[in-house]
């Protein structure tokens, strides 16, 4: 979700994340296999979690929008996704710390912009942006005390995780705690924090009639009650949503070392690599291929309808694998790829059970039409 995300679980070593000055993450398959022991028992409330906090969010837009004319959606999205992830993977609301419910999705932008920083691109005079961001890893005494707050509201509500943690995959607290954020903050939150508002900017500022389309569907196929299965029928809304993580895929890098000898093929060539090597996959550049992709660089919200849209799933990567693959403790897929996709179609599916049509761009929303 990757999750990247919700991106990969596997994708990052532990040497690679500013929490590694206080602790050493567990062996990676049992990091993720513990991910996805979380992923499966939360699926008794995620859907509920969704819906809940989606009032909550366009209600706050809307009031925004009454007063200003305007609404910016950043921070009402972003502390939706904080505490319907928080709710649902730690098993603990955030109401019953008031600093963290009010500044915890907050503290994870801070301890995850540090942690990023040395990798993207900011946009800065070369080789400047080279020598002073992309030159060596910052302390992690500049977001520790944000950390620690996190880990302690971890340690006080989410009892059961712990528990978990502790007896069924051999984790001491401290292990169960770190790794919980890891997976809360850098692959949940942090996936889902790049990929929603790239979905809500394309729906909102589309002028070629895709609400239109996309409210029929969703009022004809969504029943009574929105969930997994209800929006698994909404073939242009999945389309939708694989469209958007096809152009803007959350984790556009993953890295690998190669473990054996082995020849890498494209469409016309070979190379061969060896044992060792360092390999770079860029899923931006790989998603739009004009020999696998007609109009690559063109949003069609209809490209994975019917049976011809379903063969090209075989070559969405936004997952660290294809879209028809299956995530495991053997492979490098993020755990919560499914996740990923049916939240987002009901995310939409709900904006257009609530609205008729929304207006906005990359980061306000400027007006909704309520659903009559």
């Amino acid at each position: 979700m990757t999750i990247l995300p919700l991106h990969n679980l596997k994708s990052y070593p532990p040497e690679q994340t500013v929490t590694n000055d206080l602790h050493h993450l567990s062996p990676r398959n049992q990091l993720k296999n513990f991910a996805m022991d979380i992923l499966k028992r939360s699926s008794k409330t995620w859907v509920s979690e969704v819906l809940g906090n989606l009032d909550t969010m366009w209600d706050t837009i809307e009031s925004n929008i009454s007063k200003s004319g305007s609404a910016s959606y950043i921070v009402p999205l972003q502390k939706f996704i904080f505490k319907f992830l928080t709710k649902s993977l730690v098993g603990a609301d955030p109401s019953s710390s008031p600093d963290i419910a009010e500044s915890g999705y907050i503290m994870l932008d801070r301890w995850l912009a540090l942690q990023l920083l040395p990798t993207v691109k900011i946009g800065i005079l070369q080789p400047l942006e080279e020598i002073f961001l992309h030159s060596w890893a910052y302390p992690f005494l500049l977001v520790s005390g944000d950390y620690r707050k996190l880990y302690e509201f971890v340690r006080k509500e989410g009892k059961e995780v712990l528990r978990r943690g502790e007896t069924e995959f051999g984790l001491s607290s401290e292990e169960t705690i770190h790794n919980l954020l890891f997976v809360l903050g850098f692959n949940a939150f942090g996936g889902f924090s790049v990929f929603l508002p790239s979905l809500v900017s394309t729906i909102a500022s589309d002028t070629t009639g895709l609400q239109e389309k996309i409210r029929q569907e969703v009022r004809e196929k969504g029943g009574s009650t929105l969930n997994f299965d209800s929006v698994k029928e909404m073939e242009l809304v999945l389309s939708v949503v694989y469209e958007v993580l096809r152009l803007n895929p959350p984790v556009p890098l993953q890295y690998a070392r190669a473990r054996k000898d082995f020849q890498l093929r494209s469409h016309d060539s070979v190379y061969d690599i060896k044992k060792g090597e360092l390999l770079c996959g860029y899923q931006t550049l790989v998603m739009r291929d004009p020999k696998v992709f007609e109009e690559p660089e063109s949003f069609r919200p209809d490209r994975f309808m019917n049976s011809n849209g379903s063969e090209l799933l075989s070559y969405l990567y936004w997952s660290n694998g294809p879209q028809t693959g299956s995530p495991s403790v053997s492979n490098k897929q993020c755990a919560a790829k499914d996740y990923v996709v049916l939240t987002a179609a009901m995310f939409i599916a709900y904006a257009f059970r609530r609205y008729d049509s929304i207006t906005g761009d990359s980061s306000s929303i400027t007006a909704v039409e309520k659903a009559n």
